[in-house]
């Protein structure tokens, strides 16, 4: 039996993974700025997307997915796919309050600005996506499991 963080830690790494596919051909074809691009230039680092991809990998997995897991329960609407665009899209009015509080004030300037800003609403939605129906079947999963009564373990 998994716990909810467990649960959530998992749907990170699948959100995680499903967004950094989307960023790939965004760093290539160069639509927008990278994310990691954004986060490396906000904690001082521009140009470094090694460090950018790290703390995107960290948070993702281990900082979102888990605190999905725990706030799953109590956040509003019906089904976990929109429970984790609600989640995803308040991650991403987070970050942009850190960004626009720490960050560099030419992060969103010129041609990167409302479609960088737009990039990341669209991949935050994306990312909470993933993880609300990632985390959805993990719950049923153990529902399964758990509705057979009178069964005897395998051994």
């Amino acid at each position: 039996m998994m716990s909810r963080v467990q649960k959530g830690l998992i749907a990170g790494v699948a959100a995680t993974i499903a967004v950094s596919l989307l960023e790939i051909p965004n760093m290539f074809l160069n639509w927008f700025d990278p994310f990691q691009g954004v986060i490396a230039s906000m904690i001082g680092m521009p140009g470094n997307l090694a460090v950018g991809w790290a703390i995107h990998v960290i948070s993702g997995v281990f900082i979102l997915g888990p605190l999905f897991g725990v706030l799953c329960p109590r956040l509003p609407t019906d089904t976990p796919e929109t429970k984790g665009i609600v989640f995803a899209v308040g991650a991403w009015v987070l970050m942009m309050i850190g960004v626009i509080m720490f960050g560099n004030y030419r992060t969103f300037t010129a041609e990167s600005g409302f479609g960088t800003i737009a990039w990341l609403l669209i991949t935050h939605a994306v990312f909470g996506i993933v993880l609300g129906n990632v985390y959805a079947r993990l719950v049923a999963r153990e529902k399964r499991g758990a509705a057979i009564i009178g069964g005897a373990t395998a051994h």
